[in-house]
């Protein structure tokens, strides 16, 4: 039977994860642009057109017209992944593996997190995906999955002391 004192102790460990995976999204994001900065690559477009295909299957249009309207769209994208980013963290924060099981589900959950919803609406398919698009995609997640595990443990350390 959990007391009093239980809930702010899982509360903590939510918002440690939280706080983890908002720390790994801003990785994911720096190695994200390093990689556009040396490629010289644009960026993706998959995270608008997923709120597209959403608005478009929810019948929930995005207000507004024009630049105001697509202002809105690229700001909703940029949002779910973030969103994405903090919920991966705070779901394991509520977990206690160890720091390369955490970085690997990190990594993996954020992944399937991001892509599964653009492949469920057909916004991509990651069957048809090259090496490079891979890597593209994999390495950032990869980053989000070390800084999310590395900065969890120290804040658990860090608890403890």
């Amino acid at each position: 039977m959990g007391t009093r004192s239980d809930t702010p102790s899982r509360a903590g460990e939510l918002l440690r994860g939280a706080a983890a995976g908002a720390a790994g999204a801003a990785a994911l994001n720096l190695v994200t642009y390093l990689d556009m900065a040396t490629r010289g690559r644009p960026a993706s477009r998959t995270p608008e057109e997923t709120v597209e295909r959403l608005s478009s299957v929810t019948h929930v249009p995005v207000p507004g017209e024009g630049a105001t309207r697509s202002n809105r769209v690229s700001a909703l994208g940029a949002l779910t992944g973030l969103m994405v980013g903090v919920g991966v963290g705070a779901a394991l924060g509520a977990v206690r593996t160890g720091p390369v099981r955490t970085g690997l589900a990190a990594g993996l959950g954020a992944m399937a997190g991001s892509n599964g919803p653009m492949a469920a609406l057909g916004v991509t398919d990651p069957r048809a995906w090259s090496r490079e698009d891979w890597l593209s995609d994999a390495v950032p997640h990869a980053a989000y999955g070390a800084v999310t595990a590395g900065v969890l443990h120290g804040l658990r350390r860090g608890q403890s002391a």
